[in-house]
């Protein structure tokens, strides 16, 4: 395995456990989680009941707000890397991003105030993602088994997050309104940074190099004045649908350049690596649509034709809050994530892992089977109104189809990236998703319900030809996945035994 300055040494008692500082990130990252799905589970449905906006305007306004969300960590994470160091940016990420959810907590109606917000939103989390995700690979660089497991367990910090924020962020904003449910956020995010600085120095032995250096000041107050452009470039942008629109291309095309450019110049081990990733990368965009559909199509589905009374065998349990349907991903994903990571690890440790571009393939498949769930669900719709069933199911599929392709991505990011290149191409992973949260907003207006329309009988089959139509995309992707192991299987081959004939630690590392 190679060892750095910044990863712990096998037997150095000074320093804490992989185990200690891994749950150090796994906390702060499921309180962050906590504010921004909180707020995701809101914010769609508050432009449509609370500021009017029509079906249409208010999934592009949320896929280009989610594509800018995704995309600033690139940015983030070369900050990360060369000028303030991993820990530094992910702090400060953490503070503006609760800054953010105090702004929109403001008891205000105005759209101006709105998009500052999520101005400010997108700033810090730029800072924050990525940084968090290349420590996490940090910790466990080298040690390919324990990447994938890792990364599944910190999946599940996202999860443990939203779960409890999508079920209770719109109680709160049913009960007292939607400024407090945002409120709320902010207070989750506050409660992570309380959390982190009594455990911050789990971590002193983990980061990037600028993190070893005593902070350079005229640096941080570039990095804030650039933020604070940034907010009023972003709130403009979301204004503007048609710049939103040639923005997303544009990041398109750079991804793909940069990608390009970095297989051109690089060596025979490199080379192989990155181009797994980048195959991987564009099936992950292709994932991303599917998932942009919780909060737009999927919300407004429940909002309009699913029966919200919960029962079991004609006895009532409870009754839903249409928000709270996003609440089943998560639920769904904290109960599957410990039995992929166990069953990851145990087949590692019996020679028999899968690659993951197998595990991508298997994703995109159950991803389909829950999108015809959704479907079908029309075929047994009482006044238009279908079970709460179909939602938890369909749910139940695609949530571990989630895992098997966006819970890896990350892994997948650590396993073939170089790691002298790792923040920055973890940023340029969530530029390519936030590519797809934007097409994931256009193919939810596939579904965009007129405003003449106010009967379920006539949307629920705008809603379920979309989910049909999705049904059979992500079949289609689950084909071009198999078609691609034999290709895959070959450069992960390449890329692995040129790194280990550059260094062969490597294959004590592979053995273990």
């Amino acid at each position: 395995m190679n060892t750095t300055a910044n990863s712990t040494l096998p037997g150095d008692a000074s320093r804490p456990s992989q185990t200690k500082s891994f749950s150090t990130i796994f906390l702060i990252e499921m309180w962050e989680r906590f504010g921004y799905y909180g707020m995701a589970a809101l914010l769609v449905l508050f432009m449509v009941q609370k500021l009017g906006y029509t079906d249409e305007r208010a999934n592009l306004t949320w896929g280009a707000f989610t594509a800018l969300v995704y995309a600033a960590p690139a940015i983030g994470g070369w900050i990360g890397d060369k000028v303030l160091g991993a820990r530094r940016s992910m702090t400060i990420g953490a503070i503006i991003l609760a800054l953010g959810y105090l702004l929109l907590s403001v008891p205000s109606d105005n759209v101006t105030l709105l998009y500052g917000a999520l101005g400010v939103i997108v700033v810090g989390n730029g800072l924050f993602k990525s940084n968090a995700a290349n420590l996490v690979r940090r910790i466990y660089e080298g040690d390919d088994a324990k990447i994938d497991s890792a990364f599944t367990l910190y999946y599940m910090a996202v999860n443990i997050g939203s779960t409890f924020s999508m079920i209770a962020t719109p109680i709160v904003a049913a009960k007292w309104g939607w400024h407090t449910a945002f409120a709320l956020c902010c207070a989750g995010m506050v409660a992570g940074l309380l959390n982190y600085m009594l455990m911050r120095r789990t971590l002193d032995h983990v980061g990037s190099v600028p993190d070893d250096a005593p902070v350079d000041w005229g640096k941080l107050a570039m990095v804030l004045g650039i933020g604070v452009l940034l907010v009023f470039a972003v709130s403009f942008v979301l204004q503007h649908g048609s710049i939103a629109r040639a923005l997303v291309y544009l990041a398109g095309a750079v991804i793909l350049a940069i990608f390009g450019y970095l297989i051109a110049k690089s060596g025979p081990g490199e080379r192989s690596g990155l181009v797994v990733a980048l195959i991987l990368t564009i099936e992950t965009i292709l994932f991303f649509i599917f998932y942009q559909q919780m909060s737009t199509s999927l919300t407004l589905f429940a909002l309009r034709n699913v029966d919200w009374n919960q029962t079991l065998f004609g006895m009532h349990l409870f009754t839903w809050i249409p928000a709270q349907y996003q609440a089943l991903n998560p639920i769904w994903i904290f109960a599957l994530s410990p039995l992929l990571a166990w069953g990851y690890t145990r087949m590692a440790s019996r020679g028999r892992d899968l690659p993951i571009a197998a595990k991508f393939a298997i994703g995109f498949i159950v991803v389909a089977v829950g999108f015809f769930i959704f479907g079908i669900s029309g075929g047994t719709a009482d006044a238009g109104k279908v079970s709460s069933w179909y939602m938890i199911w369909g749910y139940g599929f695609y949530s571990l189809g989630e895992l098997l392709v966006s819970g890896l991505g990350l892994a997948m990011m650590a396993r073939y990236v170089p790691a002298r290149m790792g923040g920055f191409m973890m940023g340029a992973y969530f530029v390519a998703t936030g590519i797809s949260q934007y097409l994931g907003g256009i193919v939810a207006n596939y579904a965009s319900v007129p405003d003449n329309i106010t009967d379920p009988l006539q949307s629920l089959p705008i809603y379920t030809s979309l989910f049909n139509k999705l049904g059979f995309v992500a079949a289609g992707g689950a084909v071009l996945a198999i078609a691609l192991l034999p290709m895959l299987k070959k450069l992960s081959e390449s890329h692995r035994d040129n790194n280990q004939a550059i260094d062969p630690k490597l294959v004590i590392a592979e053995e273990r």
